[in-house]
């Protein structure tokens, strides 16, 4: 009796060791993407710690003046592009955007401050000047830079420029907040971007 009670403590005490090695084993396993069959290769999972590096997609400016963003947009950029899109037939008009975010035209920086709004960029409009020396930090950014001096303000977002100016243009899409098909030189402008995009 003696000797079955010893078996039964060892067995016992075996398979809670076996439980907790493989407890151990299985969050080990998941971690390093598990191991395949005996003889074969150990396969390795890893989680990248920071975003991918690279070229970001690239916009596309439709016929109808809409912008398509990149497929692989993160959601800000995405926001970003639809509110460039909201307001995208709206007029010129000096001073809009300013008061509110929401008005019934825009003039340069009202237009950009709307669109780094519905990015979670900006929490209140900003003038063009204190985009050039206040906002976001300096040099070009991954997904938005925001183009800046005194007198003017325009954004590059996911590669397509969205302006109120049809500088570099041949054929005029009109005054106020549009997506531009082509580039505008940035000299004597001020680039800003927000960190992490």
């Amino acid at each position: 009796m003696r000797d079955t009670l010893n078996v039964k403590r060892r067995l016992a005490v075996a398979g809670l060791t076996t439980i907790c090695v493989l407890a151990g084993a299985i969050p080990a396993a998941a971690q390093t993407g598990g191991s395949g069959p005996p003889g074969g290769t150990t396969t390795t999972t890893t989680t990248p710690t920071t975003a991918p590096v690279g070229p970001p997609g690239r916009g596309k400016v439709r016929k109808d003046g809409t912008a398509v963003a990149p497929a692989d947009a993160p959601p800000a950029i995405q926001q970003a592009i639809a509110a460039g899109n909201a307001i995208h037939t709206y007029p010129y008009r000096w001073g809009g955007g300013h008061r509110t975010f929401y008005d019934s035209g825009y003039d340069c920086s009202g237009a950009v401050s709307y669109v780094l709004h519905a990015a979670g960029l900006l929490s209140s409009p900003m003038p063009s000047g204190p985009l050039a020396s206040s906002w976001g930090s300096p040099g070009k950014g991954r997904w938005i830079t925001v183009y800046a001096n005194a007198s003017h303000a325009y954004m590059v977002v996911a590669g397509m420029r969205f302006d109120t100016s049809a500088v570099g243009e041949r054929l005029n899409q009109g005054s106020g907040p549009r997506w531009r098909k082509t580039k505008r030189k940035p000299a004597g402008y001020t680039a800003k971007f927000y960190p992490g995009y």
